[in-house]
């Protein structure tokens, strides 16, 4: 069966009050789904800009797209989710993952650890969480029972091994971290991230719902020419930067026949673009729904 399509906005670009209540509201008018906030320094603070979302809109969920685990103590990370779930009216989906800017972690006084010691971290902070919230004791109370939904975030295979068992929501970010920087997946690299995730899954009692973050959208006539300046940046040629799945380039109906086909591909069926390109994405959100 065909899961419907989701859309979140990832707010990435901080606001005074007034401004990111009126950003909130816009999203939710354009369509979207998920308000969504990531966990960088230099970005808003996740739980309160997600309590002002909630207190500026009536529909749209809300998320963190993702928290870095090695920035919060469970207990107290657990404080915050209860509270803004509970506030919200239970419209909270927490996301989380392993941090990956070395910068952030020492600017924070916080050690940088290898990969497979932020995976073990990040495996033990949502034990924890799943022991807290399981404890009838544990105050206060999410809106969501037990909790609410978890989304896990990465590529590697052992942080897709933990999505598959503990996620409702998986997130594939399209790309893969180089000493070089962020080198994007091509759609057959993908397919293969895809595959091993399914192979993790097997048994499940239900699919979970599986994300991608698009990084650029352009309504445009001309792909290739809005593709050209992208290209220094992703060492790519244009054909093969026109395969991207994480780029959505075209006009409004080519743009959406793209998304229907990379769901049929890969099961892709929620989908997440930066703030940025908010507005832009609108018309994409309405010629897809109930496509």
């Amino acid at each position: 069966m065909t899961r419907p399509f989701r859309f979140g906005v990832n707010m990435t670009t901080p606001s005074g009050g007034d401004g990111w209540r009126a950003r909130c509201r816009r999203a939710e008018e354009l369509g979207y789904d998920v308000i969504l906030v990531p966990d960088h320094l230099g970005m808003v603070a996740p739980f309160p800009a997600l309590a002002a979302a909630a207190e500026a809109t009536g529909r749209v969920r809300l998320g963190t797209f993702v928290l870095n685990a090695a920035f919060w103590n469970p207990a107290l990370l657990a404080r915050e989710v209860a509270t803004v779930d509970a506030l919200s009216g239970g419209r909270l989906e927490l996301g989380l993952g392993t941090g990956y800017v070395r910068e952030e972690h020492e600017r924070a006084g916080l050690a940088f650890l290898p990969p497979g010691e932020r995976v073990d971290l990040l495996s033990r902070t949502v034990a924890e969480l799943d022991r807290l919230f399981a404890d009838e004791a544990c105050a206060p109370r999410p809106a969501q029972s037990p909790m609410p939904p978890l989304l896990i975030g990465g590529n590697g295979n052992r942080m897709l091994r933990l999505a598959a068992e503990r996620a409702a929501i998986t997130a594939f970010t399209g790309a893969r971290h180089t000493p070089d920087g962020l080198r994007p997946l091509t759609a057959g690299e993908l397919d293969g991230r895809v595959a091993a995730y399914r192979g993790f899954e097997a048994g499940r009692a239900a699919p979970a719902e599986l994300n991608l973050l698009l990084q650029s959208v352009a309504v445009t006539p001309d792909r290739r020419a809005a593709v050209r300046g992208l290209l220094p940046r992703l060492r790519l040629d244009e054909d093969e930067a026109l395969e991207l799945p994480l780029l959505a380039v075209g006009t409004v109906r080519q743009i959406a026949d793209q998304l229907r086909a990379q769901r049929e591909r890969y099961g892709f069926s929620y989908l997440t673009v930066l703030d940025p390109c908010m507005e832009a994405f609108g018309p994409v959100i309405e010629e897809l729904r109930g496509g």
